[in-house]
């Protein structure tokens, strides 16, 4: 977290870090998204020194999107996704498998 961030801001990066993790993403990757997000809001709530013009006038937040822009859209989850929802499941032969193998062994 940048130096100088309130509580809320701390406790936000914490939780989607976690998040992130919980999801399997690995803990780089989790912080970045951690960070990348907290800063937006930062920005778009006028906290932040400078910012960017699509943290600014993007029409919805971080929050309100819920996902939109992520990868589970059109194209459904990432294989990487599946498979850390498999081992959440405990199935068996996963490291195997395909997206479509994973897709069904989870039930997607």
């Amino acid at each position: 977290m940048p130096r100088g961030s309130s509580p809320k801001r701390e406790r936000q990066y914490e939780h989607i870090k976690e998040s992130q993790e919980e999801r399997g993403a690995s803990t780089a990757r989790a912080k970045e998204i951690a960070a990348r997000t907290v800063n937006k809001e930062r920005a778009r709530s006028g906290e932040a020194k400078s910012a960017s013009r699509t943290s600014t006038q993007d029409p919805k937040s971080a929050s309100q999107r819920g996902g939109e822009r992520s990868r589970s859209g059109a194209g459904g989850p990432t294989r990487d996704q599946l498979y850390a929802e498999a081992r959440k499941k405990g199935v068996d032969g996963r490291s195997k498998m395909n997206k479509q193998q994973l897709a069904r062994a989870v039930g997607r």
